[in-house]
Order: structure tokens, then C-alpha cells, then sequence
């Protein structure tokens, strides 16, 4: 008999590399995908801020779960092909609330508009990431 663990299908869950920097998703399809990480001394550039890349990496990570949560029924795979970041307001504690809204959903290509907040609700970094669709392993 099968575990049911180890029957999930590892590309519609968080990868190793997102569980690893705490990333926690709360809803998940392939329309809108929600997460949150708390800030940890170990997220944060010399400043005290949060790095950048774990905005990015927290953005990469949903629309990725996002566009697999729709493509992987056909055999395929998404994959990050390009994120473009922008951070307006330094975040130094609490939760990164993330919101994954997918733009474009096409043969080859998918995007998101990604929408990362503090625990005030105050917008902190908007991420573009374009996910590429291809035959699965």
C-alpha cells in the first residue's frame, strides 16, 4: 500500500528550496495562489532588511506552483523563465503575505502579477514572472 505522501506530486507542492527559506502556501490554484513567510534573522541583508531575492524567490515559487497546478494533468512542467522585481517599502519583521494573480495563461508561456505585503497590509514588492511551459520529466 502507498502512502499518501508518497503519492503527492512533488511540482504541486512548495520545492525543498522554498520549504527551506519558510515559504507556507495557503491556497493554491491555477488562477491565484497565496503564501507567507515569516522574517527570520536568516532572510535579511546586513541592513535588517529582508534581501530581495526572497521576495523574488517567494514570487518565482507561487506563479511556478500556480502554472504547475495547471499544466501538470497534460504531462507538463512550468518552469521560471523571467522575474522582474520591484521592492518599495523595506520590510524588517513579521510576515511576507504574498498574492499570485496569473495574467496570461498561454501554450508556452504563462504570467503572474505578484503582490508581496507586510503585516500592515502595505504593498512592499510587486514581481512580474513569467513562467515557460514544457513536457514534463
Amino acid at each position: 500500500m502507498t502512502d499518501a505522501a508518497d503519492a503527492r506530486d512533488p511540482l504541486l507542492e512548495p520545492s525543498a528550496f522554498d520549504r527551506h527559506y519558510g515559504l507556507e502556501v495557503v491556497e493554491c490554484s491555477d488562477e491565484l495562489v497565496r503564501g507567507r513567510v515569516e522574517v527570520g534573522e536568516e532572510l535579511k541583508q546586513p541592513l535588517g532588511l529582508v534581501h530581495g531575492g526572497v521576495h523574488a524567490a517567494i514570487a518565482e515559487g507561487l506563479a511556478s506552483l500556480g502554472t504547475n497546478h495547471g499544466v501538470a494533468a497534460e504531462g507538463k512542467v512550468g518552469l521560471g523563465m523571467s522575474n522582474e522585481s520591484s521592492f518599495l517599502r523595506p520590510v524588517s519583521g513579521g510576515t511576507i503575505h504574498a498574492t499570485a494573480r496569473r495574467r496570461h495563461r498561454g501554450r508556452t508561456t504563462w504570467v503572474w502579477d505578484v503582490e508581496l505585503a507586510d503585516d500592515e497590509g502595505r504593498l512592499c514588492a510587486l514581481s512580474r514572472v513569467t513562467v515557460a511551459v514544457r513536457p514534463g520529466p
